[in-house]
């Protein structure tokens, strides 16, 4: 799955009610594919292309992880702990992602 399909993807999933008074920026880098990040403004939620300059958490990993954690393949933090996603910033603003985002 191609990165602009999982960031369409992430948007559509994206659940308001979990982001009530969150700021936040998740930055994606994907080895292998387009690096991009994703903003939350409280019930706001924006993907764009590329690299933000200030984000709370980054993360990094290849798209085909990518792709089986959003999925719902694989869980994220086993993914985190089995060392196919590494994670610089707010490690527990990452947690948080499975319940921003019903996807799989």
């Amino acid at each position: 799955m191609a990165v602009a399909e999982i960031m369409a993807q992430m948007q559509s999933a994206f659940v308001a009610d979990e982001a009530e008074g969150l700021q936040a920026t998740f930055q994606f880098c994907i080895s292998d594919d387009d690096d991009f990040y994703v903003t939350i403004n409280d019930a706001n939620c924006d993907a764009n292309l590329g690299n933000h300059d200030d984000p709370e958490i980054t993360m990094s990993m290849d798209s085909e992880t990518l792709s089986e954690i959003v999925s719902g393949e694989l869980d994220g933090m086993a993914a985190f702990m089995g060392g196919r996603l590494q994670a610089e910033g707010d490690v527990m603003l990452g947690t948080r992602l499975s319940q921003l985002f019903k996807m799989g």
